[in-house]
């Protein structure tokens, strides 16, 4: 039998990086290692479909290089907006902290703006979503007699 399926594997063709179009699908996914910038939100959609919602600040290491005079800017903090649509894990979020510190693997899409949106509006700008796969919490956010302490 593993003689057979030895046998299927080595004509399968196995090129790594491959540009042909023998992949089954593309991937955009994000992996974010921070904060939860706080408790969080379960909302619901248009349709009373209940999804979470959740904030996760990063900041990014090393700062930027320094600048043609020598000076070097502050590393910036990044917030990214996750959402949550698994009833299971929205459950699981419920539960979470803000300060939690979390491990946090999304999908990743980018949407065009709309045409005929208004200029000010959040619709006539280039839009990103995050979608929530999966969740680990390194550490768990400090109790408040740890942070007054």
């Amino acid at each position: 039998m593993l003689a057979s399926a030895r046998h299927a594997f080595a004509r399968a063709p196995c090129r790594a990086f491959s540009t042909t179009s023998t992949r089954a699908y593309d991937v955009a996914k994000l992996i974010l290692i921070g904060r939860l910038g706080k408790d969080p939100e379960v909302r619901t959609t248009k349709s009373d479909k209940e999804y979470a919602a959740y904030t996760v600040a990063t900041t990014n290491y090393p700062p930027p290089p320094p600048n043609p005079d020598g000076s070097r800017q502050e590393a910036g903090t990044t917030w990214h907006h996750v959402i949550c649509f698994n009833p299971n894990q929205t459950n699981y979020l419920r539960t979470l902290q803000k300060g939690a510190q979390v491990y946090v693997e999304a999908n990743f899409e980018l949407r065009d703006p709309d045409p005929s949106a208004e200029s000010s509006s959040g619709q006539a700008q280039r839009q990103i979503f995050l979608r929530h796969e999966s969740i680990r919490v390194i550490r768990q956010a400090p109790s408040h007699n740890e942070a007054h302490e």
